[in-house]
């Protein structure tokens, strides 16, 4: 599989939002001061396709924090998930899936946030998320597409992006001699709320 995003991601990505200005200030989602917070729910999702038929994979066991800043490009944060808590809805694909990943050895999914830039301004904004992604054991610099709305006390923030599992050296695709097989192209899908630290 491709790299499950996010992370312990990818509802992965992360970081980022604002504080609340006075109404008729002018400032925006962009623009203004942004709190510090911490994951307070979320999900880690991937769609892949096999030769017998698609599925998903699924994990709501996520952690994260974001840092504060002046504005929402200061922003900075991580998100993680544990891979053996991703979950197929077939017993024996879930092992399959931790043996590919190897998963006793490489236990986290990651993405480190570097830098958020905002495509326009508005309290609902399009952003690229731009950082590092850690998947089976391998760090690779990325760029993603993504949301992020605000709410006086909360951010969320939400990314869907393909990844190529080939790319984070994860083998083990096919089994029983080629007959059953996953291919290495999937789609990541992360949704994270960070809740703003109290002051």
């Amino acid at each position: 599989m491709r790299a499950l995003v996010p992370i312990r991601a990818i509802r992965l990505s992360l970081a980022l939002a604002t504080g609340w200005a006075a109404v008729g200030s002018g400032q925006t989602a962009a623009t203004r001061p942004i709190p510090a917070g911490k994951a307070a729910e979320g999900s880690l999702r991937f769609d892949g396709r096999a030769n017998v038929g698609d599925f998903t994979g699924t994990t709501t066991t996520l952690s994260g924090e974001m840092s504060g800043g002046p504005d929402l490009s200061a922003v900075r944060g991580w998100v993680e998930s544990p891979v053996a808590t991703l979950k197929t809805g077939k017993d024996r694909r879930d092992r399959d899936l931790l043996k590919s990943m190897e998963a006793d050895k490489y236990p986290t999914l990651r993405f480190d946030l570097d830098n958020v830039v905002a495509e326009r301004a508005g309290d609902s904004v399009p952003v690229r998320l731009k950082g590092r992604l850690t998947i089976h054991g391998l760090v690779r610099p990325v760029e993603v597409p993504g949301s992020v709305v605000l709410s006086a006390d909360h951010a969320r923030v939400r990314s869907d992006f393909p990844l190529n599992l080939k790319d984070y050296k994860i083998g083990g695709l096919s089994k029983m001699m080629g007959m059953l097989r996953m291919y290495e192209d999937i789609k990541v899908h992360v949704d994270v709320s960070f809740r703003f630290s109290e002051k």
